[in-house]
């Protein structure tokens, strides 16, 4: 909350806890996605100066009025001034819609590019950096932040480059009138710069701390506004403590918003109160002229209404450092995410798997879900200068299990067209090998290869087309079934997405459907049941045709039915793909060419069923407790 009043209130920040200043390497960035909308910043350049001259005119021609127009008695010359008075902001107003067709063209392209540039660098993250990271907190970046951009772009830095220009311009007239004024009306200057350094620092704090917890709040909103969380929410009746997380988010949110406000409210009423005082001073001084005669009474009317519009931009250029400062957060923030290593880096001229044969080979894996350093956007938080950490910080990711290593030393080959089963106790290390193949994750020590190939040589959308992943906890978009089954190929008909469906034997309930495969599946897919996900993912996979498959074969809390046409179907996959299936029922451990056992993160036992079995070993065991009590009767 906000403490205390007045403006010194409000600025109680220790000054060297400020961020870095604003380099050149920074703005130098910042205008280079500005160079493909040069024509159309050429065209608000060349706006400003028209607008900014057009400004000086309605005080010149008053000043004509007072001096002329009305001393001679001439109508005819009292109408034209009069008209021009008129015509100028006319005029100014369509150049100024010119202006900001132009900014706002390219302001929306330049943000355009970033917002892309950001969101496809995201999508080279490896699976570690997004289970570190609250999804809330990358929207934040892709659209607060990004907007944030676009306002420097469109507002800050147009205002900047006009005010400049309006200065310039009124100077220019003020001083071909009267010097002494002129100087009289600029000594006041000192008095708008000197608070703005302070308040810059000061402003740029705390709309950083304001973009932090926005993000938090929208990691909230993410979390709880989804199918999962609302459920999870109303099951252990949470919605309440909830709220109240949301709302020490959404509070500071406020706070900082009412101190932004306050700060700026503060800095603008003491430059209005400099800017009363020197137009006050320049009316006396200038009537004291006037009366000794050396200037006339238009001229003084003149520089009067120059002076308050010398002030305007003054006190804009003054006050430019602070929303400059500000403005440049947003980008700061996005810079800090595009600069983020990419940790699944797509090899520069990859090999190319044009016709895989399907041979994997892990060749002395060792790998770790713990890190060294921090992961996620944690890694660019790099300033936290008030302490602690925010109420979004995400904190480092690492393995469920305690142990450091989730796989020591695992070797083994799968031949093409092998049937290889993973078993083994709950955290043995089944499911991060099948996070490896596809390469979700990058090994720590030893080599994963496809064909021969280590995956890290192979290109990632060569190695994705090969291999084909059916998951436990199916994920369908919110959208058609039809979109979901192209997500795996996008060019497919409907007679491939019938084709596919028959062999996943989820045809005959589509297609009983009313809106058939247009049909909405809903968020998640949670307007199907658990066994028709299932059979929809096989089918895109199906559709997918890879040549090695990676299967969790969970079927345990489906209903006889809905497993059996889902083991039918699964069975109908794996013909002539190498396939690792992370096996739960005793039919698949029994076909598989080669069974692997692991034990907290160790191959221990390899074989088939009936050789494990005569060893007497951990197969055994589990055969006894997990495997045997399944056996079809």
């Amino acid at each position: 909350m906000i403490h205390g009043g007045g403006w010194y209130s409000y600025l109680q920040y220790d000054e060297d806890q400020d961020r870095p200043s604003v380099d050149r390497a920074l703005l130098k960035r910042v205008w280079s996605y500005g160079a493909p909308y040069r024509a159309s910043l050429i065209g608000v350049l060349v706006t400003v100066l028209v607008i900014s001259a057009l400004g000086v005119i309605p005080p010149v021609l008053t000043r004509e009025i007072v001096d002329v127009a009305i001393p001679d008695r001439d109508l005819s010359h009292l109408a034209l001034l009069g008209l021009g008075i008129i015509a100028v902001p006319v005029i100014s107003a369509l150049i100024g819609v010119l202006q900001r067709y132009w900014s706002s063209k390219a302001g929306e392209g330049i943000i355009y590019d970033l917002r892309q540039q950001l969101y496809d660098h995201l999508q080279t993250m490896s699976l570690r950096f997004f289970t570190a990271t609250k999804t809330g907190e990358l929207i934040s970046r892709l659209n607060n932040d990004v907007v944030g951009a676009q306002q420097a772009i469109t507002g800050t830095f147009v205002s900047i480059l006009s005010n400049i220009v309006s200065v310039v311009a009124i100077l220019f007239v003020m001083l071909g009138t009267d010097w002494r004024l002129t100087l009289l009306a600029v000594a006041a200057l000192p008095l708008f710069v000197l608070p703005a350094r302070r308040v810059a620092r000061v402003l740029r704090r705390v709309t950083e701390r304001q973009m932090e917890h926005n993000a938090s709040m929208s990691a909230i909103l993410q979390e709880t506004f989804n199918v999962s969380g609302a459920l999870l929410a109303k099951l252990f009746d949470r919605g309440r403590d909830e709220s109240r997380r949301f709302g020490v988010e959404a509070a500071a949110v406020r706070d900082l918003g009412v101190r932004r406000a306050m700060i700026g409210r503060w800095f603008f009423a003491g430059l209005g109160l400099v800017s009363a005082a020197g137009t006050a001073v320049v009316w006396w001084l200038g009537g004291y002229y006037a009366i000794q005669g050396s200037l006339t009474v238009g001229e003084v009317v003149m520089f009067g209404a120059l002076v308050v519009q010398l002030y305007g931009p003054l006190s804009a250029i003054s006050n430019s450092r602070v929303e400059f400062a500000t403005s440049l957060v947003s980008f700061e923030r996005v810079f800090e995410v595009i600069d983020l290593a990419t940790d699944l880096p797509d090899p520069h001229d990859g090999v190319e798997l044009a016709e895989p044969e399907g041979r994997v080979e892990f060749d002395d894996v060792n790998f770790t879900y713990r890190s060294d350093g921090p992961e996620g956007l944690e890694g660019v938080k790099r300033f936290r200068p008030w302490g602690g950490g925010s109420a979004g910080d995400t904190g480092t990711v690492t393995s469920a299990s305690s142990r450091e290593w989730a796989l020591e030393h695992v070797s083994f080959v799968a031949e093409p067209g092998q049937l290889v089963a993973l078993v083994g106790p709950s955290g043995a290390g089944k499911t991060t090998i099948s996070y490896l193949l596809p390469r979700l994750y990058d090994v720590t020590a030893g080599r994963v290869l496809v064909d021969g190939h280590d995956v890290r040589s192979v290109a990632l959308s060569s190695l994705a087309r090969a291999v084909g992943v059916v998951t436990q906890e199916t994920y369908l978009f919110h959208d058609t079934i039809g979109a979901n089954l192209r997500y795996a190929r996008p060019d497919a008909g409907l007679d491939d997405l019938i084709e596919a469906c028959r062999a996943a034997n989820i045809h005959e309930f589509v297609d009983s459907l009313p809106d058939k495969y247009d049909t909405m599946v809903g968020e998640r897919g949670y307007r199907l049941s658990g066994g028709e996900k299932q059979r929809i993912a096989i089918a895109r996979v199906i559709l997918k045709d890879p040549r090695i498959l990676v299967l969790d074969e969970a079927t345990s809390h489906l209903d006889t039915r809905s497993e059996a046409l889902i083991q039918d179907a699964l069975e109908r996959l794996m013909v002539d793909r190498t396939a690792l299936v992370i096996a739960h029922r005793l039919s698949t451990v029994k076909k598989a060419d080669l069974i692997l056992v692991l034990d907290e993160g160790r191959l221990v036992e390899t074989g088939t069923h009936d050789e494990l079995l005569d060893r007497g070993g951990l197969y055994s065991t589990l055969y006894e407790t997990q495997f045997r009590d399944r056996e079809p009767v």
